[in-house]
């Protein structure tokens, strides 16, 4: 059975050059998507750097509060862009498939690594697509954390895409600087480079406001929701319910401070109040920009007596989550734009937007505007 198996695989692998013989299947076509792919993968592994960063930075380091719309670019061009590489990598796929099963699989030690680096590019990248794609969808059907798969996979692949780009420099400087008159195989890159721009201009709207129309395949609509605005995650989904108006809540300062502060809603709500626009950006990829009305997350702090770099732990009401507490940096929470809003576009926080006060706060992700807030906690 063995031997019989190992037969059907060597004429497998022996036939297919004979099997696909489109003039499309060339060094050429294969060294241009390669570039295109290149780029593509080097804007997703920074962006998907920044957004990891900025929510799990090391002890040194203080993210600027502004530009404010710099997560909203960098994680909207990390999203749609990589929604934008799909057509791109199927049709590279498509181009070198046959080399994927030649045979023997390696002639040399040398070219054994090759084939191995090809093999982790290939498999990292379809994993990081497909996760990612699901990631967007809210869909999880594994039992891994998909945070820390996505960073470390995004390594692996990144690696292998460097090695590989190396090792086939000469052949795609040869066939990239050396003009060929060929209309089909222009016709083809046309109708790939075409397939990305669709799947990019269809989920753009998301995050680019004039567009929103055009999102016909955006996982979220943007105007979807309590007052207007997407929630990822409700108030009934985290077990906080906050009556309007409940006499019993608190929101309390407390820890490295002089004077510790319990203030009750109506406390918050006698307080000078200030109006931003700032969006609330989520990983996902949407983001929406909203006006948010509250009290400055530094009038509070400076009131308690915190000291100028102070770092502050905000908590929520619910129980448990990842996300229930964040941290809120010198560079942030000193921000005149930082905001414990009590108020969404002119209304009342619905309680799935975080009544009664959540956080907001320029260049930020969505995860970290911590909803429910009961406890900021000054260290």
């Amino acid at each position: 059975m063995s031997r019989r198996l190992t037969s059907i695989a060597v004429t497998f692998g022996r036939s297919l050059p004979g099997r696909f013989t489109s003039r499309l299947r060339s060094e050429r076509v294969a060294a241009k998507l390669g570039m295109w792919l290149g780029i593509s993968f080097t804007v997703a592994f920074a962006t998907g750097l920044f957004s990891h960063f900025t929510q799990h930075p090391p002890a040194w380091l203080l993210w600027p509060s502004r530009p404010v719309n710099l997560y909203r670019v960098t994680q909207g061009l990390h999203v749609i862009g990589g929604i934008a590489t799909v057509p791109l990598l199927l049709a590279k796929l498509w181009t070198v498939y046959p080399k994927l099963w030649q045979w023997p699989p390696f002639r040399s030690a040398g070219h054994a690594a090759e084939r191995l680096f090809v093999l982790l590019l290939v498999a990292g990248a379809l994993f990081q697509l497909v996760t990612g794609l699901l990631n967007i969808a809210y869909t999880y059907p594994w039992p891994f954390g998909f945070v820390q798969a996505h960073y470390w996979t995004a390594f692996i692949v990144y690696g292998a895409l460097v090695i590989h780009a190396v090792n086939e420099w000469s052949k795609v400087r040869r066939h990239l600087w050396v003009r060929v008159e060929d209309p089909d195989r222009r016709r083809f890159l046309g109708t790939v480079a075409a397939a990305c721009g669709v799947a990019a201009l269809v989920t753009v709207g998301e995050a680019v406001t004039p567009l929103r129309g055009l999102a016909v395949l955006a996982p979220r609509d943007p105007d979807a929701g309590p007052q207007g605005v997407p929630v990822n995650r409700s108030a009934v989904a985290a077990g906080v319910t906050v009556a309007p108006g409940d006499p019993a809540y608190r929101l309390v300062v407390t820890g490295a401070v002089r004077t510790e502060l319990s203030l009750a809603y109506a406390d918050l709500a006698a307080l000078p109040q200030h109006t931003v626009r700032l969006p609330i950006a989520c990983v996902e990829g949407w983001s929406v920009e909203c006006e948010w009305t509250g009290v400055r997350l530094r009038d509070l702090i400076t009131r308690a007596g915190a000291a100028p770099d102070a770092f502050l732990t905000v908590e929520s009401l619910e129980r448990s989550g990842y996300y229930r507490t964040s941290e809120v940096r010198p560079p942030h929470w000193n921000d005149p734009l930082t905001l414990l809003a009590l108020k969404l576009n002119g209304r009342t926080l619905d309680p799935d937007h975080g009544y009664p006060v959540r956080l907001i706060a320029p260049n930020r992700p969505g995860v970290m505007q911590t909803k429910w807030i009961g406890t900021v906690r000054v260290a």
